[in-house]
């Protein structure tokens, strides 16, 4: 899920922690709660810091180690050791139960969204992303903030905010029976059907989708349960050439492979350099792929330049890449 989502989620477990009576008949202990839950809620992602280094390193390691088991064991002690730090007469069971409900939640409900995580490490470095929850969601937002101005109004917290995740509860499961429908009829159409990648956007009638067969690559729209193909690929297995074994040994080109499912590769020649090219299917908007590696390799095979991340215009791509292309 997006940050604001993240740490609303944890302003509502806090409200929730308030059924505990031990959190209920002590504030010190809540107000350390709150902010267990907050800070818990959001401390996966922590690794955003990776983005000062480089994009290959913010999308190998992003939603990687930080979302892993141990991980997820160690943000809750760590936070709650902090905290207790400066509250230690409160009871640290308490403090560090519910800021470990805070990480495991943050991790959760990530692996609902297309994006998804490396939530089962050390066990499996897989992607774990059930494409079904938009990773920014205005219903589950807007039923938090909603909750938080109820709460402020003086209702029960913990009742109140059981009440909004059994809601939220029974939302995803109506977006999971959604996915499925879209899936059965992805299948009825697209018989030799490899894998489909889901991808929900914040309308609740319109998904991207991703199809992998045998032979091709298809990508297209569900729209009120209508599928609609707009594009369509050949599928090709990766040349075993000099200049893609090249290509392979950049770190760009790296961790976009270690991150992206369904992608398309292409090869384009110019005077001084050629460029290899990676493309995600899974992310197409107003016909544009945005999340792309490339690399540029001169004719003495030597990389020149390369980039990955999401770009989304070919002007702000050459932007990142300081080579001007002149085609042949």
């Amino acid at each position: 899920m997006d940050t604001g989502t993240h740490i609303v989620m944890g302003v509502a477990l806090g409200g929730i922690a308030t059924l505990d009576p031990a959190v209920q008949s002590d504030p010190a202990l809540f107000n350390a709660v709150l902010v267990g839950t907050i800070v818990g809620s959001h401390a996966p992602d922590f690794d955003t810091v990776l983005k000062l280094k480089n994009n290959a390193t913010y999308i190998r390691h992003h939603r990687g180690v930080t979302h892993s088991l141990p991980a997820v064991i160690m943000w809750g002690i760590l936070i709650s050791s902090i905290i207790h730090l400066f509250v230690p007469q409160v009871e640290f069971f308490n403090l560090w139960l519910w800021t470990a409900l805070a990480v495991i939640l943050h991790v959760f409900v990530d692996i609902f969204n297309a994006y998804g995580t490396q939530a089962y490490r050390p066990f499996t470095n897989k992607w774990v992303a059930h494409g079904f929850i938009n990773t920014f969601d205005p219903y589950i937002f807007i039923l938090h903030i909603a909750g938080i101005c109820v709460w402020a109004l003086g209702a029960n917290p913990g009742y109140t905010w059981l009440i909004i995740y059994s809601v939220i509860f029974l939302y995803y499961i109506k977006r999971y029976l959604d996915k499925r429908e879209i899936v059965k009829k992805v299948k009825s159409y697209f018989p030799e059907t490899e894998k489909i990648a889901t991808s929900p956007t914040i309308k609740q009638n319109y998904w991207r989708v991703a199809i992998t067969t045998k032979s091709k690559f298809y990508v297209g729209a569900v729209e009120n349960g209508h599928i609609e193909i707009v594009d369509e690929f050949i599928k090709k297995p990766l040349p075993e050439t000099e200049i893609m074994n090249k290509a392979l040994t950049d770190k760009n080109i790296s961790a976009f492979l270690s991150f992206s499912p369904v992608y398309r590769w292409e090869i384009n020649d110019y005077d001084d350099f050629t460029e290899v090219r990676f493309i995600d299917l899974r992310y197409r908007s107003k016909g544009y792929y945005p999340f792309v590696a490339v690399v540029q390799i001169s004719d003495n095979m030597n990389i020149i330049s390369s980039y990955t991340g999401w770009i989304f215009s070919e002007k702000k791509l050459q932007s990142k890449l300081y080579v001007e292309e002149s085609p042949v």
